[in-house]
């Protein structure tokens, strides 16, 4: 049988608290998911007194005492989009300076010093973009226009919505009724 430690077991355990002797906090340290059979033979066998005087008082308990626990859910591999108030141009700006530095820096510091002035120089969204189509054909020719098509749509989560896109999207005859 396994023994676990309780809540009780864990405040004792915790800096400041001493309530129990020297070898009962030391059984305590080595409770957690060792055997019965182990602990009992520790101290020259006094080890299963200190383990019955431990459950008794609340300290250690089997498996069975324990609650159950809480299946553990296996995580997205999928990155969620980013909300609204996390696109900017700042952001997406950041991501190219990030995308040239990650992919052209140690390969090609030529290109990579011309991509960050480039980045430095474009001032609005437009050139900003041009700046980061040029990057990502640089990506297409090295990586793979897969990997290319990865960043820009990355790219086009950071990116706020486009003042175009929004007042052609108001100018809709179906949403001016």
């Amino acid at each position: 049988m396994l023994l676990q430690k309780t809540d009780k077991a864990r405040l004792e355990l915790s800096p400041g608290v001493r309530t129990l002797s020297l070898r009962e906090r030391s059984l305590l340290l080595l409770a957690d998911g060792k055997p019965l059979s182990d602990l009992q033979a520790m101290y020259n066998g006094i080890g299963a007194q200190i383990v019955e005087n431990l459950m008794r008082q609340g300290y250690l308990t089997g498996p069975a005492d324990l609650p159950p626990t809480p299946e553990p859910t296996t995580p997205s591999i999928e990155r969620p989009a980013p909300g609204e108030s996390l696109r900017s141009l700042a952001g997406a700006r950041m991501y190219l300076f990030d995308t040239c530095e990650r992919l052209f820096a140690r390969r090609d510091p030529v290109l990579a010093q011309h991509f960050r002035e480039a980045l430095r120089a474009a001032k609005d969204r437009t050139s900003m973009l041009d700046v980061g189509e040029a990057m990502f054909e640089e990506v297409a020719l090295a990586a793979g226009a897969e990997r290319a098509a990865s960043l820009r749509e990355r790219l086009d989560q950071l990116l706020p919505a486009s003042p175009v896109a929004e007042n052609f999207a108001t100018t809709q005859p179906a949403l001016l009724d």
